[in-house]
């Protein structure tokens, strides 16, 4: 019987992890709708996949809540890690936007089982030897890997599509396809780790028979959860406000993530020469994205947090109309930039209005309401936008885009009314 894991350990395990995971993830998280194009599909198709992926977490997020808890974090990080892999080879070869749904799927699956496992078995194995030990240190420095993973992968991305080694040897093709290849096998490699590095304790058959029908009965509660969230939506008029800016916000995202590659590849000529520009570009968003983040406190110190939600809106849609508007590819990455600095700022602030609306018993309830209408809103959007960049141009549809998300703002206004209210309460004595 092997000894179990120290915290030490465990932590050492988790950044692991962490960079295997997310490392995968930069060489394609940039240029994966230049190869959906590449490949024949429209950008309505492309942006529709997009859609695919987020009503199967959407749907699979809080039945598939329950399960690591029943069956165990390794099992069910290890299954993700598995459609994982099926899912990068899957992207690898498909050529028709039906192979490319059943990856969308697949994608979706692997992001709902995904989200979590890893963690909760990281803090449970500290507690296990120092219970209730606080791990926000840990955490953070996971978030710091995380997004310095993402930025290293996409400047590799960058480097094999300029570099293109599969022309070189003699296997001319799409030079996007080398770092598709490379992200497949890596996702190999995180499956590997995960089965090797996670280690749990054996539970009892019978303890986890019983728990797992626990996790049945919470999944069967999906509707429940849902009605409960309306139902407070209904009576809350500043939460239902707040989560109405979803409705917005994802559309503006439509516009700088799903369109941003493919206005660079209209502006610079080719899929190739804007995948070599992607990759230092993703990397600097990421950057970019914390430097928002850091800029959310300041803002909310001067102008309150509500008046910080809205500056960061309202300059993350203008960002957006300015992308459309940008007339070569220097402009538009610079316009990308700023417009994703203000998708980091906008973060902080949105979370803390909401965890104001929230109490003790509905905090969860509220912060899943909040990301289901963020999954909604972007699977509805996503194909519209899409369909409009077919018909009416790239440019059309990134200004109209990002004068709908504009309109957002105006949802804070409730939140700030109520934030002003509160300051000229008399303070308790």
């Amino acid at each position: 019987m092997t000894a179990p894991l120290t915290a030490r350990e465990a932590e050492r395990r988790l950044y692991l992890l962490t960079v295997t995971r997310w490392f995968p993830v930069g060489l394609v998280v940039g240029i994966l709708i230049l190869v959906q194009t590449g490949r024949g599909l429209s950008i309505t198709q492309a942006a529709t996949l997009g859609s695919i992926t987020g009503l199967t977490i959407f749907l699979l997020e809080l039945p598939t809540s329950g399960f690591a808890d029943a069956v165990g974090r390794r099992p069910v990080y290890v299954a993700a890690g598995v459609l994982n892999v099926v899912a990068g080879f899957g992207l690898a070869v498909a050529q028709t936007f039906l192979a490319f749904a059943v990856v969308a799927v697949l994608t979706g699956a692997f992001r709902a089982l995904d989200s979590g496992p890893l963690e909760a078995w990281f803090v449970d194995t500290v507690h296990a030897e120092r219970p209730g030990a606080d791990v926000d240190q840990q955490l953070a420095r996971t978030g710091s890997l995380l997004g310095g993973s993402i930025a290293v992968g996409a400047l590799l991305s960058g480097a094999l599509v300029w570099g293109d080694p599969a022309a070189r040897l003699g296997h001319p093709g799409h030079a996007l396809d080398t770092a598709v290849w490379v992200f497949a096998v890596l996702n190999v490699v995180h499956l590997v780790a995960s089965a090797v590095l996670v280690r749990e304790p054996r539970a009892a058959a019978g303890s986890r028979r019983e728990r797992f029908a626990v996790a049945l009965h919470e999944a069967r509660r999906t509707p429940a959860v849902v009605g409960s969230g309306v139902r407070l939506l209904r009576v809350k008029r500043v939460l239902l406000a707040l989560v109405a800016v979803e409705l917005f916000w994802s559309v503006g995202m439509v516009v700088f993530e799903a369109l941003m590659p493919l206005r660079l590849e209209e502006l610079l000529g080719s899929a190739k020469e804007a995948g070599v520009v992607l990759g230092p570009v993703a990397a600097a968003g990421w950057g970019i994205f914390a430097a928002g983040s850091w800029l959310a406190g300041l803002a909310s110190a001067r102008v309150g947090v509500a008046g910080a939600a809205m500056l960061a809106r309202a300059l993350n849609a203008l960002g957006a109309v300015v992308m459309g508007l940008a007339a070569g590819p220097v402009a538009l990455v610079v316009a990308y930039l700023f417009t994703y600095s203000m998708h980091g700022m906008n973060g902080a602030p949105h979370s803390a209005l909401l965890h104001r609306e929230a109490e003790a018993g509905n905090r969860a309830t509220v912060l899943s309401m909040n990301s289901m209408v963020a999954f909604l809103a972007f699977a509805v959007a996503a194909p519209l936008v899409g369909a409009l960049a077919d018909t009416a141009g790239l440019q059309t549809a990134m200004v109209v885009g990002g004068a709908w998300s504009l309109l957002g703002v105006l949802l804070y206004l409730p939140a700030r009314r109520h934030e002003r209210a509160r300051a000229a309460e008399p303070a308790p004595v």
